[in-house]
């Protein structure tokens, strides 16, 4: 009777077990460390990024999968860690954590460097992996420069000719000090017989620039990053999820359509080339220009600029997203002549094209205390040059928002007489979020003054709890009387039914 029992607990403790190892391995591929064994473990690794967290922060949980894919694809190289903020705060006050999630690199135990990198597992993998070996790489034949340069991404060298007299001349420790610095952004490699070259990723070849640019500079390493700055992407580059950052730092046209440079080279240059074709003609008008895989940003391409699923087809979907976060979009059927591409232009630099702005319909109905906006009335509302504004950026599904809702209210249904204030709220999920209010999470406060409308002043809550406590209270305010925003307590409003009290919401 005993016999079959035990034959038939292996097995099942076998299917159990081989159905997780995925989950698992990964799980065991990122270290856990804290306030005890930081110091000790952390200095047995050369490279180590460390992902320092709060169990019940969004974003860390976002995190989390991607994190956990990169630790394993890097594992034998570079080791991931994890450090749990609320458990192990000692270490995390001596890095200077203030905000969840902060990645920062280590070498040897070291404090080295924050992590900018994209925060996907390919883009940690991707940006890891240029932390190993050495900062520059040193090639020693022709075939190492051959096989260095032919890379999905551009390619820094740096050599003796023009520029180095000699293995210890000053200008290549310079030369090696900048690859230190830039080493996560870029790929450097040198040797002794040539000079400074930027070679652009082979894909990209184009008749309209050269694949290769010549430093021509006295060589530091302030001349070496402008340089690297100004000529890394070259007339058109491929944008990614992982470089999309970095290109969105100037106003950027992106032509959006089937990409795919592993699989269609010549189909993926076609469209591009065409789209250089008209872009080599507006050189120094201050636009930059990009393509992309459509796939890749479809969730962000019907978020912020409306594209439905029958947009463009097989055709490029043209865009302009500008610094100052305006964005444009070009409603013409793109032609393969550039003719539709180059009207849109005429017109985004005559300043003809109407602005592309993300907004529910604004309401036909308005009379609550809380005054509800939208994208399309942000200005006649909260930029009223005679009233002063305080307005929350919510998302529907946020609980901490719906918890804030009565208390919001209260301090409305308080402010209802004054004639000079208003408060009010927006769905920041389904309506854009206009420039210089930063919203990174819900709810987000802002209050707006009167005569300040492009300095508006955030509301501050200092207390880190995952579930707070909102409540409602007047406070003794140290403001001169009258004042419309008060900063004692962490307060809001002064009125003039009450002009030595603010309004706080206070988190407990």
């Amino acid at each position: 009777v005993m016999a079959p029992t035990l034959g038939f607990f292996p097995a099942v403790t076998l299917v159990v077990l081989s159905g997780f190892p995925a989950a698992v391995s990964s799980r065991r591929d990122v270290l856990e460390l804290g306030d005890a064994d930081f110091d000790y473990l952390a200095t047995e690794h050369e490279t180590m990024l460390v992902k320092f967290y709060a169990p019940w922060c969004g974003h860390c949980k976002k995190l989390a999968p991607e994190f956990e894919k990169a630790a394993s694809r890097l594992k034998g190289s570079v080791q991931l860690a994890k450090v749990d903020c609320t458990a192990n705060s000692e270490t995390c006050s001596r890095f200077g954590v203030s905000g969840y999630p902060t990645l920062r690199i280590f070498r040897y135990g070291k404090d080295s460097a924050p992590y900018d990198g994209p925060r996907t597992a390919e883009g940690i993998y991707e940006t890891m992996r240029r932390q190993t070996g050495p900062d520059s790489m040193h090639l020693k034949t022709k075939d190492d420069l051959k096989a260095f340069v032919n890379n999905h991404d551009a390619s820094i060298v740096g050599t003796r000719s023009r520029v180095f007299s000699g293995t210890d001349s000053p200008r290549l420790a310079e030369f090696l000090k900048a690859a230190t610095l830039l080493r996560e952004q870029f790929r450097f490699a040198h040797s002794t017989n040539l000079c400074v070259l930027l070679f652009r990723p082979p894909r990209l070849t184009n008749a309209f620039e050269d694949s290769v640019v010549i430093f021509r500079d006295y060589l530091t390493i302030g001349s070496l990053r402008r340089f690297i700055r100004d000529h890394i992407y070259g007339l058109c580059p491929h944008m990614t999820i992982e470089n999309r950052d970095r290109l969105r730092v100037r106003d950027l046209l992106t032509a959006y359509y089937d990409l795919d440079y592993h699989h269609n080279l010549p189909g993926s240059n076609y469209w591009r080339n065409r789209v250089m074709k008209v872009a080599s003609k507006y050189v120094g008008r201050g636009l930059t220009f990009s393509v992309a895989n459509k796939k890749d940003f479809l969730l962000e391409l019907e978020e912020d600029f409306g594209m439905g699923t029958s947009d463009g087809g097989e055709l490029p979907f043209i865009t302009i997203r500008t610094r100052l976060g305006h964005k444009y979009t070009m409603r013409e059927e793109f032609t393969r002549d550039g003719a539709s591409l180059q009207r849109f232009l005429e017109d985004y630099f005559a300043g003809r094209l109407k602005r592309y702005i993300k907004s529910e319909p604004i309401p036909e109905k308005n009379s609550g205390a809380v005054k509800v906006v939208v994208a399309e009335s942000f200005d006649q509302v909260v930029n009223d040059p005679d009233k002063g504004v305080l307005i929350q950026f919510f998302s529907p599904s946020c609980p901490h928002c719906k918890k804030l809702e009565p208390v919001y209210g209260e301090l409305a249904d308080t402010l209802r007489s004054d004639p000079k204030i208003v408060i009010a709220k927006m769905n920041a999920v389904a309506n854009d979020v206009p420039l210089g209010y930063d919203v990174q999470g819900f709810p987000t406060i802002y209050f707006a003054p009167v005569g300040r409308k492009d300095e508006p002043v955030r509301y501050q809550v200092t207390h880190l709890s995952p579930h707070p406590r909102l409540e409602a209270r007047w406070t003794s305010a140290t403001s001169p009387q009258g004042a419309l925003y008060c900063t004692v307590d962490r307060t809001i409003i002064q009125t003039k039914e009450k002009p030595n009290k603010c309004f706080a919401l206070i988190t407990l």
